[in-house]
């Protein structure tokens, strides 16, 4: 898909330089990849406290092969 942005050429220029990535499109690609991952473990990270755990559960017992 053809997108135009108008992007700081300061920023992607860092952003190609700090990557290592060989053009602008992948370090473009590279930093939109690791934006979408670090947001997703936050949203991961803000359920810590929020589920119920059941404390009967026994995750060794459930491995045993018997």
């Amino acid at each position: 898909m053809a997108t135009n942005l108008a992007l700081d050429p300061s920023l992607i220029d860092r952003a190609v330089a700090v990557s290592g990535e060989p053009s602008k499109k992948a370090a473009v690609t590279l930093a939109l990849k690791e934006f979408i991952a670090r947001r997703e473990q936050q949203r991961i990270v803000g359920l810590l406290g929020q589920l119920e755990w059941d404390e009967s559960f026994n995750p060794k017992a459930e491995r045993s092969r018997k």
